[in-house]
């Protein structure tokens, strides 16, 4: 069994004592202006500044929390209500079986009645009721108990001031689903957030999985080869559509003017349970942190203390693994272990569905499991079917809720140094990166997180042979994870436990990747392998590929670095400085287009005649070359021509695969991977195909070649169309930005939430921009549901105030003292 390492508490930043703002507020109301109110020390006090950004301050956790919960309530109270129905397994009972959920990382992924029944399986086992009963690490350390106690009491008291029937967002207004929560609610929660980097891809398979009505006998076992290569490409497509980030960490070699920076680039979904929501949580004395959660968990996620400041970045580690067990041909619910025969468990699980006429009903079904945990009977869709074997699902961070004592911690961080030692000690990231960097002028990249304890010995020993495909092969991208599927039949398969790890079947921390630099580490979804070029990491390979190709958007950032630092990126001096680090973030850059822009229009001025076959269509060219030469720039801002044909001309090219599947003619050199794979081949027929399509396809839209982004890449609010820079990561542009289906509609799906940058220099507070793309609120009532992104559109940035004497002189300064 694995050892487990308890703390008596987690690191506290000292803060400086709080600045004295005038007359106490009148308990419980809302006053305006700087010389309004002093934060009471006894009573939770929310501050609203600029944007509605809620700077709350307590003298306790539990006071925090109830800030907390207060505000995030008034701002997205029908988004919330919503997540907490779908945690408790009660989306179909209100809102009927056969709408779509989004319990994963993706949009709309299930229906509301197969993720009831996987949330109502993880209430039945008491899963999350079992982790609260354990003590630290395992379970909550008691700050976190106190700011979800405190979460709970204001949250519920917001509902009770305004009323279900009152809300002024119509998503929810008068819902009979709208009700105060517990605490158990905020951990459920909480729970779904940190394995939903599972759901997407397993969550169908579980609830649905049954043995094959025919005899085993009579149904061959799918080829591996076959399997393994359907998984890949599905595996790679959700990865495009899933979330990502960006991250950047500079050191004191990199700033200039100070002794460390970092942007932050989370790319989220636009809807849902997983927006970000921007606060400050303060507590003197003990902690002073802003920054952005995802909605609902209090504390802060990606941000900046006095000292430190971090970021997450979708991380290259499946945070699943699969057990191929044989199974009785006679009787396919038992399975074959060290020569033994087992039993399955199943269990019968019920949900309560509204039915087409009002009335509810109950739906039933049996769910099976191994003693490596659920069978499941597909993965991203691709079947596996129950038939010779079964394949078995251990989820790394089904018994995770030590995330929250992470957060906690790094929220109160002191350097780097601290960072690494917290996220050693609770091991409870879920499937991210860390990238920070700190006043002293360390920059830090660490991938340690919950991983499966799949070491490269352990995976030579009990890969089957699907899984040794899907482990070891380089994917079609490179930031698609290893994949294990393992040999069930014996159970040393399993996952080992570790002494060092911080729960049964994690790999050693002390074996995750990690470095400090002084110039700059950075990570863009690729694996750790790259971090800074000039010191490549060693690494299990569970955790990712190494000397394979990385991605357009990954060089990008490495390339920003690299001639930032240097001073040969056309910019005044050398040197990140936060004018410098926003110009380059919304440049827009496409790497593809520095890459392929200028080979492509000298293919189009050469096609004979102006014109290419498209499945019987001759498509005229001549007029889409002048607009691509004239797109000098490359960028994907709002005013820029060309480029929204040069996005669908790449989209097509790729086809789903990788960069370095193209027809280069100087291919991928793992000796130089920032600058390889180049030159395409345009002689080839898929350049040209590709190209023809383009065209076609935005004559068809009625769309003009030469039609600027602003015209066809808007997000909708409350009827206004907004225009939105950047582009699809694929394009190598960093501030990423995906549209997709809404509500019947072309829209904004996810990509770039959350940006933050933040400076530290010798002495003073840390100097912080930031904007939150789709702003505050998703109530469209709300003055706080389209401001920022009005500012994200403009390429513009919020000045944040942390100190007590900047959140005292915001001319739109409000204070909610909460009694």
């Amino acid at each position: 069994m694995a050892r487990r390492r308890h703390r008596t508490g987690l690191p506290m930043a000292v803060t400086a004592a709080v600045a004295v703002m005038s007359t106490l507020a009148a308990t419980g109301t809302t006053v305006t202006g700087a010389s309004a109110a002093e934060p009471g020390p006894d009573k939770p006090t929310i501050r609203y500044t600029e944007y509605g950004i809620p700077h709350i301050i307590a003298s306790d956790w539990e006071g925090l929390g109830t800030g907390y919960g207060y505000a995030a309530a008034k701002d997205n109270i029908c988004t919330l209500a919503d997540t907490y129905l779908m945690v408790n397994a009660q989306t179909s009972r209100h809102l009927g079986p056969e709408g779509k959920a989004s319990p994963g990382q993706l949009q709309d992924t299930t229906t509301n009645l197969n993720s009831d029944l996987y949330f109502q399986r993880i209430k039945d086992d008491r899963v999350v009721e079992r982790l609260l009963d354990q003590p630290a690490p395992d379970g909550p350390e008691p700050e976190v108990e106190e700011a979800v106690r405190g979460y709970v009491q204001g949250y519920n008291r917001y509902l009770a001031e305004t009323g279900a029937g009152n809300i002024s967002d119509p998503a929810c207004r008068g819902a009979a689903w709208v009700r105060p929560i517990t605490e158990l609610d905020v951990y459920r929660h909480a729970h779904a957030e940190i394995i939903m980097g599972s759901a997407d891809a397993l969550l169908d398979g579980q609830v649905n999985a049954a043995p094959a009505v025919a005899p085993a006998v009579a149904q061959p076992k799918p080829a591996p080869r076959r399997t393994a290569g359907k998984i890949r490409e599905a595996m790679a497509a959700s990865r495009q559509d899933s979330m990502g980030s960006n991250a950047l960490a500079v050191g004191s070699q990199g700033v200039s003017g100070g002794t460390g920076m970092l942007l932050a680039n989370p790319h989220f979904p636009w809807q849902g349970k997983n927006r970000m929501w921007q606060s400050q949580l303060t507590i003197p004395g003990k902690v002073n942190v802003s920054g952005a959660s995802l909605l609902g968990l209090p504390a802060v996620n990606i941000g900046h203390n006095d000292d430190v400041a971090w970021s997450h970045t979708v991380a290259t580690v499946a945070p699943f693994g699969l057990f191929d067990v044989q199974v009785d041909p006679l009787n396919p619910t038992k399975y074959l272990v060290d020569g033994v025969w087992e039993q399955m468990t199943s269990q019968q699980v019920g949900v309560d569905v509204r039915n087409a006429d009002g009335s509810i009903s109950t739906v039933t079904r049996k769910l099976w499991s191994t003693r490596y945990g659920p069978i499941t009977t597909s993965m991203q869709g691709v079947a596996l079917p129950w038939v010779v074997s079964a394949h078995a699902v251990r989820d790394v961070n089904m018994h995770n809720l030590r995330a929250l004592n992470t957060w906690f911690g790094l929220d109160q961080a002191k350097d780097v140094h601290e960072v690494v030692g917290i996220l050693e000690t609770t091991q409870g990231v879920p499937f991210f990166n860390t990238i920070a960097s700190d006043r002293k002028g360390d920059a830090l990249y660490a991938d340690i997180q919950a991983t499966p304890n799949v070491t490269d010995e352990h995976a030579r020993s009990c890969l089957t042979e699907t899984g040794k495909l899907l482990f070891n092969q380089t994917l079609p991208l490179s930031n698609v994870p290893p994949i294990s599927i393992l040999d069930g039949k014996r159970s040393a398969c399993d996952w080992p436990d570790d002494p060092e790890a911080a729960a049964p079947g994690l790999l050693d921390p002390h074996e995750q990747p990690r470095l400090i630099r002084s110039d700059f580490v950075g990570n863009a979804n690729d694996s750790p392998w790259l971090a800074n070029p000039e010191q490549p990491l060693t690494f299990p390979r569970v955790m990712g590929d190494a000397s394979a190709p990385r991605s357009l958007r990954t060089q990008e950032l490495i390339l920003t670095a690299r001639n930032r630092i240097n001073g040969t990126d056309g910019l005044p001096g050398k040197g990140f400085t936060p004018e410098t680090m926003g110009q380059l973030l919304f440049a827009d850059n496409s790497r593809a287009a520095d890459l392929a822009l200028d080979a492509t229009v000298t293919m189009c001025r050469n096609v004979a005649f102006g014109l290419i076959l498209v499945d019987g269509n001759l498509v005229d060219v001549r007029e889409a070359c002048p607009i691509l030469a004239a797109w000098k720039s490359h960028d994907y801002t709002s005013d820029s021509r060309g480029s929204w044909l040069f996005a669908n001309y790449w989209s097509l090219l790729l086809d789903g695969q990788g960069v370095e599947k193209l027809p280069w003619r100087v291919p991928f050199d793992p000796k130089d991977p920032v600058h390889t794979p180049n030159s395409l081949d345009t002689a080839s027929s898929a350049v040209r195909d590709a190209f023809g399509r383009a065209v076609l396809a935005l004559r068809r839209a009625g769309i003009a070649l030469d039609a600027p982004l602003s015209d066809v890449q808007k997000v909708t609010r409350a009827g206004e169309r907004i225009p939105i820079h950047g582009s699809i990561g694929q394009l190598g542009v960093l501030n990423v930005i995906t549209r997709g289906q809404v509500d019947g509609e072309m829209d904004i799906v996810f990509g770039s939430s959350f940006i933050q940058q933040v400076r530290f220099t010798a002495e003073g507070p840390p100097q912080a921009l930031s904007v939150l793309a789709y702003s505050q609120s998703a109530n469209p009532n709300s003055p706080h549901f389209t401001d920022q992104t009005k500012l994200f559109s403009a390429g513009r940035w919020v000045t944040n105030r942390f100190t007590e004497e900047q959140i005292a002189a915001s001319p739109e300064l409000q204070i909610k003292v909460l009694d």
